[in-house]
């Protein structure tokens, strides 16, 4: 029985897949800070039973060289979460997430231990703009959008030689990253830093950049969290989403199962190490269409609100090309985003969700990050 440790195993995603490992028959061990803006209640009620728990920050050195004492395989999934609250809680992020990560590492190579893999939750935010076709050009990666462009409201993305209309495609892993947040740039350092202790030490690591995950256990009431969830909450407290921009913006929603289940390939698979891959379903979706869904499935007489204003950091369009997961790993999405979506709010109707966005639209507003 291989013996695992997941840092971030109380949280949306590390809960989900603690319990599948548990279901595969490993001993998992979980070490988790149980921040207070996501677990508002402390210890959530879901955590497996058959898991054993550390409640320590992960920067506490003495406690994750105990805890890693008999692992022989890590999942690196925590972190601090949220583009925008990242922006000005600059120090809190980087000390979770960076420094964070480097105490786990150090603890690995300087310490008496048996592990023998590294799995780091990276993200989709590390490529900044997501990769275009120009007709005049072929395939282009974009830099941030022009701020006089974002002045006039025209929300676009355009050539930065030819200045033509891009037309967005997949984006793959070999795109140049570009993290336009703290919080961004924090998981491009988890994942390099993970990567380069592995290849350095011969320990088999590699780097999943998880697209927007989304499903049951996601908080409700944590305004900072994924934008399917901030607007389930608006809805289900009678309020319309707020959308930036014109709400055509595209991003790639992947449901819980599917997310862990490419975890528990790159796990067991040996072709997984030492290589970076993205997990999404590879299907763009706008995000007035997830207000819409949404909307739909409640049965609620709500309109979208298009604030038509930037936030800063946002980008235009980004999505998942799965090629190499595919090759690698043999991994197929199976849940679709209208699926999912019934499935978390079937779950929801037994949650408490405050709907607290005004509250973290007005820091971000009187900061200037909108």
């Amino acid at each position: 029985m291989k013996k695992i440790l997941v840092t971030g195993g109380c949280g949306f995603i590390g809960s989900h897949l603690v319990d599948k490992l548990v279901e595969l028959g490993f001993e998992v061990k979980v070490y988790d800070f149980l921040e207070p803006q996501v677990h508002c209640n402390g210890r959530p009620s879901y955590l497996n039973k058959h898991a054993q728990y550390l409640f320590k920050d992960i920067r506490d050195q003495n406690s994750l060289s105990k805890a890693l004492k008999d692992r022989e395989i890590v999942f690196h999934l925590a972190s601090q979460v949220g583009v925008g609250q990242s922006m000005y809680e600059v120090s809190k992020y980087v000390s979770h997430n960076e420094y964070g990560t480097a105490v786990l590492l150090d603890r690995i190579v300087n310490t008496k231990n048996k592990v023998k893999k590294i799995l780091v939750a990276s993200s989709m935010s590390i490529y900044g703009e997501g990769a275009y076709r120009c007709s005049k050009c072929g395939v282009v990666y974009p830099g941030l959008r022009s701020v006089d462009k974002i002045k006039k409201k025209d929300w676009q993305v355009y050539c930065d030689s030819c200045r033509k209309k891009l037309i967005p495609i997949p984006t793959p892993e070999i795109k140049p990253l570009n993290p336009v947040s703290v919080y961004s740039i924090n998981k491009r350092s988890q994942e390099e830093l993970c990567l380069s202790i592995g290849r350095a030490y011969k320990i088999p690591t590699v780097a999943l950049r998880y697209f927007n995950a989304f499903g049951p256990r996601q908080s409700l009431s944590n305004p900072y969290t994924g934008v399917g969830a901030i607007f389930l909450s608006r809805v289900k407290n009678d309020n319309p989403p707020c959308i930036y921009e014109d709400g055509f913006q595209a991003r790639d929603f992947i449901y819980i199962s599917d997310l862990v289940e490419a975890n528990i390939l790159a796990m067991k698979k040996p072709q997984a190490d030492y290589k970076i891959f993205n997990v999404g379903r590879g299907e763009p979706i706008t995000i007035l269409k997830i207000a819409q869904t949404i909307i739909k499935l409640l049965n609620k007489k709500i309109k979208p609100k298009v604030l038509n204003k930037f936030r800063n950091g946002d980008i235009r369009c980004c999505y998942a090309d799965i090629t190499k997961i595919k090759k690698y790993l043999g991994f197929s999405p199976k849940v679709s985003f209208e699926q999912g979506m019934k499935k978390l709010i079937n779950w929801s109707y037994d949650q408490k969700s405050l709907d607290l966005y005004e509250k973290a639209k007005n820091e971000l507003s009187k900061r200037g990050l909108i």
